[in-house]
């Protein structure tokens, strides 16, 4: 009974505004203060857009795309500060070798042997992860001005090009430090950052040169813990990670050297924050460097904003025995952002977000269960989509009514691939 009423009641609205000349949807009208509002929709090409985890660049230089990254007045990136955490875990590996001298030389060769998972050759962040550890145990190669971050396959005798020998000396004595072995853990239907293939990459290596390696690198924990769990555990050989995922901080008290905590908690809530303030038309600051009427606000030893490239990046932590208990539960929201906005200035809103790979440790086991949670905090109704973490077709065949939504965050398969979803935006 209610429904037929408020139908003929709408009817009726309807027959008065066309016999009152009432202007069409997407005209401009003024409120009784005198501002002028539209009802008009907004075009796609015009919504909020955020990328996260993979920033808009030439995989090969690692230029920016500026051209993505300004894709509309409300574009920007969200990450974390690579070269920052990329030097931080660098610099762990190297005081854990330098406090366990005296037993992580396991075949007293006098060289501190480590192999090397790549996630991606072609990503920014693997790139500067692998430059990050090559330069401080100074394995590191300079060409055109960057430490190579190219894979060396096997280099059990030191001469592969695009590292070198290094030299660490500790309590007095000199130690050569070699990197035996890396390679881009890739599978074979393209995925890269696959955690199988690191482990059945240490079983190779292990089998040919067990007894040189003394460390174990990784440019993420899902690969860092494939290895752990397939070798480097039981033969208590040190191995490090990227990521704080849970699993990995859990496995520090069995052995695992240490990961680097991103700040997901922080990312996440960047993510959603950036879209919330831009459809809610309030500075991009408001809850991030301002505090907001709920009181979020973030401060500056988290977080940086480069406004040159319309970029968030998180500050990461190193995390290791001596602090793994803060870390333990990966999901946890960042108390200082953690109150509900107020659903009447806030009112909900639609966001397409896909993850690029959804079987991809760090993105399904921590952000996007942090997302979850920012997502009721910030009055948003967010569609998760999970690719396959080989092609961009398998996320973009999905995104075939942006109409129904009201904004957009973006996690590409390869940093290169923006245009694959502005061109469908700007249809």
């Amino acid at each position: 009974m209610k429904r037929k009423f408020l139908a003929v009641m709408m009817s009726l609205a309807m027959v008065g505004c066309m016999a009152a000349g009432c202007g069409s949807s997407d005209t401009a009208s003024s409120d009784e203060s005198g501002s002028t509002s539209t009802s008009a929709e907004v075009a796609n090409a015009d919504k909020p857009l955020v990328w996260f985890n993979r920033q808009p660049s030439n995989s090969s230089t690692g230029e920016l795309d500026m051209s993505a990254l300004s894709f509309n007045d409300d574009t920007y990136y969200v990450g974390f500060d690579a070269n920052q955490g990329a030097e931080l875990q660098g610099t762990m590996v190297k005081d854990y070798i330098e406090a366990n001298i005296d037993t992580i030389d396991r075949n007293g060769d006098g060289t501190i042997g480590y192999v090397l998972a790549i996630g991606d050759i072609g990503h920014n962040d693997s790139i500067a992860r692998t430059r990050g550890v090559r330069s401080a145990l100074d394995t590191g190669v300079e060409t055109d001005g960057a430490i190579n971050s190219e894979p060396v396959g096997t280099n059990t005798d030191g001469s592969a090009k695009a590292v070198k020998d290094g030299s660490l000396e500790v309590n007095g004595k000199t130690y050569v430090v070699r990197e035996l072995a890396s390679q881009e853990m890739k599978n074979s239907a393209g995925a890269t950052w696959d955690a199988a293939t690191a482990g059945n990459a240490i079983g190779t290596w292990s089998s040919s040169f067990g007894d040189e390696i003394d460390v174990v690198v990784s440019n993420n924990d899902g690969m860092g813990m494939s290895m752990f769990n397939a070798w480097s555990k039981d033969n208590k050989v040190p191995t490090f990670g990227y990521d704080a995922n849970s699993d990995a901080v859990a496995a520090i008290a069995e052995g695992y050297g240490g990961t680097i905590s991103q700040h997901a908690d922080v990312q996440a809530y960047l993510t959603l924050r950036v879209l919330r303030n831009a459809l809610d038309g309030v500075d991009i600051d408001t809850g991030i460097g301002t505090a907001d009427e709920a009181g979020n606000v973030l401060t500056d030893d988290v977080y940086v904003y480069k406004e040159e490239e319309r970029s968030y990046y998180a500050l990461n932590v190193a995390v290791t025995a001596d602090n793994y208990q803060d870390f333990t539960d990966s999901t946890v929201v960042y108390a200082p952002v953690s109150n509900q906005l107020d659903e009447s200035s806030h009112a909900k809103k639609s966001v397409w977000l896909d993850i690029y790979n959804a079987s991809d440790n760090f993105l399904s086991s921590t952000y996007q269960p942090l997302l979850e949670n920012y997502d009721d905090l910030l009055n948003l109704e967010v569609d998760y989509i999970g690719g396959d973490g080989q092609t961009e077709s398998n996320i973009t065949n999905r995104l075939g009514n942006p109409g129904q939504y009201d904004a957009f965050a973006i996690n590409m398969v390869k940093t290169d691939n923006a245009a694959s979803y502005t061109s469908i935006l700007s249809q």
